[in-house]
């Protein structure tokens, strides 16, 4: 493993400014961004400097999840607000110290998980049902169901890009119709709004005065259409869906207006970026040419592809999104994208249910104290797999144990997996996104694991860069929001200039193909027996013990009922006669 810093030829391709202009851009601020950073474990609020975005304050918190049921993720989307809230008041209380008021801050971008779908009463404003998450599999029947009526589950694909899936926000929208009384009879009356976390906080920062999204969170609905960048009523219909529930679309960067409310420390300031945290990632990492690849590793993990202006249609099972739109008249750039539903999730795993690891922070220190996985191979499809698989009856395996086989072995076969299923995606973007692949950036939480990031070189057999930033997300909205025009506290060039804190360490692949070959091999094999895991029962008319316990008790239930109305039909005479 080589490691640097600097790396001028990394796929940012940002020529270096000189050390004058450097220097002058640390001086001359032009005024300060804000950025709601709203993830699925944590919510932040970060603030920069412009132009060289260097991040001054922040302050995170974290925001729980619910599980009702397994395979249900849920979240408060009250406590959503509230932690925004918080965390903007508590980075601001830390500008003084650093010569900076409130008022510096100019304007703010908001950045979130996607696909998380939030239905509330547009005359209370208050939530009907909790968010129901990304990774939320019980839509799986109202999938089955939609794909019966269309007779294939990519019948949508050439739209909008993506399979019908329980992934997208659409399917959670129809759920939450079919299964909640609250949000029918608010669907009825007319007073239902519905959106992605972006459109549920935008609502509440400007009391109810703005109901809109950006083009890369709707994009993951399930309901834009990719040509026209509108609702499409044919998507709508099948769906059962009205227009009027929706955010109306716009840009990624552009001034949608001003912050109102009375709960928020933001409120006069500025809003003017909006960007799914992947595609604010994919910014973050300045991957802004065709080919280049950015991964970020999470509790899932997210590869975007640039593929330019041309949205390239998927045959492997990757989806088409929207990558970003620098403005309403700016040109729409799209990405070819494949999600990892279990990365980081699958060490939390090993902690905290079978307890092999005392904290998922230790994985490399575990995995280290072996050479290698054992020929132990760890396939975490808790929930199914996603991309290129898209097989919801998946289910997750350990094979390969033998009598040898320690804990260590699975932690590695753990951080083994993640690399396997990036692999896995990376194959087919190779195949169609028609760029040659070279390289890979990463970013997010998991990549301060060196032992991760070699293998995951190792794997791919791929430069890896790792940002610096270790999570470009917030990096990329801000640069989303402070670009906007009649914001304008910078100019979006990245061939011209160069961003101070755009800094890699790099890894370099140290395994030979045929040994990648063999061991990715074994991994496909690994695949094939996850598959098919889930087959549903069909209704028999065997009784359980309940059911013999309630039979066996109707004939003395029937015997008092009886001898009860007789006990009354005998009173009733005796008081007539």
């Amino acid at each position: 493993m080589t490691e640097g810093k600097n790396v001028p030829n990394s796929s940012a391709d940002v020529p270096f400014r000189s050390k004058e202009l450097r220097k002058q851009s640390l001086i001359q601020h032009t005024g300060l961004v804000g950025v709601i950073d709203e993830g699925t474990k944590t919510i932040g609020f970060s603030i920069y400097t412009t132009p060289d975005f260097k991040e001054i304050a922040a302050h995170r918190v974290e925001l729980s999840v619910i599980s009702p049921q397994d395979g249900w993720y849920e979240q408060d989307p009250l406590e959503m607000m509230a932690s925004i809230n918080k965390c903007a008041e508590e980075a601001i209380k830390q500008l003084p110290e650093l010569g900076f008021s409130s008022s510096d801050i100019a304007t703010v971008g908001i950045t979130n998980q996607r696909e998380t779908t939030i239905l509330w009463d547009a005359v209370t404003g208050k939530p009907l049902y909790n968010a129901i998450v990304w990774k939320d599999i019980r839509t799986s029947s109202t999938v089955e169901q939609i794909v019966a009526k269309v007779q294939d589950p990519n019948y949508f694909k050439r739209r909008t890009g993506l399979p019908i899936s329980t992934y997208f926000s659409a399917l959670k929208i129809r759920w939450l119709k079919d299964n909640v009384p609250e949000v029918r009879q608010a669907c009825r009356e007319k007073r239902c709004k519905a959106g992605t976390v972006d459109s549920w906080i935008i609502w509440n920062l400007t009391n109810g005065a703005l109901h809109i999204t950006d083009v890369t969170n709707a994009s993951r609905t399930l309901l834009l259409n990719l040509e026209t960048l509108n609702w499409d009523p044919v998507l709508l219909k099948t769906f059962a869906i009205r227009e009027e529930m929706l955010p109306s679309i716009r840009s990624c960067s552009e001034v949608f207006g001003k912050i109102t409310s009375e709960r928020s420390a933001l409120r006069g300031i500025t809003l003017s970026g909006i960007l799914g945290n992947q595609q604010a990632s994919l910014l973050g990492q300045m991957c802004v040419k065709p080919g280049q690849t950015k991964n970020t590793y999470r509790s899932g993990c997210f590869l975007l592809c640039n593929t330019g202006d041309k949205p390239v249609f998927s045959s492997h099972g990757l989806l088409t999104t929207v990558a970003y739109k620098l403005g309403p008249h700016a040109p729409t750039i799209y990405a070819l994208e494949g999600s990892v539903s279990v990365a980081g999730h699958a060490l939390s795993w090993l902690q905290q249910k079978v307890r092999l690891l005392p904290d998922s922070r230790d994985a490399e220190k575990y995995a280290e104290a072996v050479p290698t996985a054992g020929d132990v191979y760890f396939v975490p499809a808790f929930t199914g797999l996603y991309a290129p698989y898209w097989r919801q009856n998946a289910r997750g395996i350990i094979i390969g144990l033998t009598q040898f086989t320690r804990k260590n072995h699975i932690v590695r076969a753990a951080l083994e997996s993640i690399c396997f299923q990036t692999r896995d995606i990376l194959e087919c973007m190779h195949q169609e996104c028609g760029y040659e692949i070279n390289k890979l950036h990463a970013d997010g939480k998991l990549t301060t694991n060196n032992l991760l990031m070699q293998l995951q070189a190792d794997t791919a057999g791929l430069p890896l860069f790792r940002s610096q930033l270790m999570d470009s997300t917030a990096f990329g909205a801000a640069m989303c929001a402070a670009q906007a025009d009649g914001v304008d506290l910078c100019k979006f060039e990245p061939e011209k200039r160069y961003y101070e804190n755009v800094h890699y360490d790099t890894f370099l692949p140290t395994t030979t193909e045929q040994e990648r070959e063999e061991r990715y091999g074994k991994w496909k094999r690994a695949v094939e027996r996850s598959l098919g895991w889930v087959i549903k029962q069909k209704k028999t008319r065997t009784h359980t013990e309940e059911n013999y316990r309630m039979l066996s008790s109707l004939p003395a239930s029937i015997f008092l009922i009886s001898s009860f109305a007789m006990l009354v039909h005998s009173l009733s005479a005796t008081v007539k006669s």
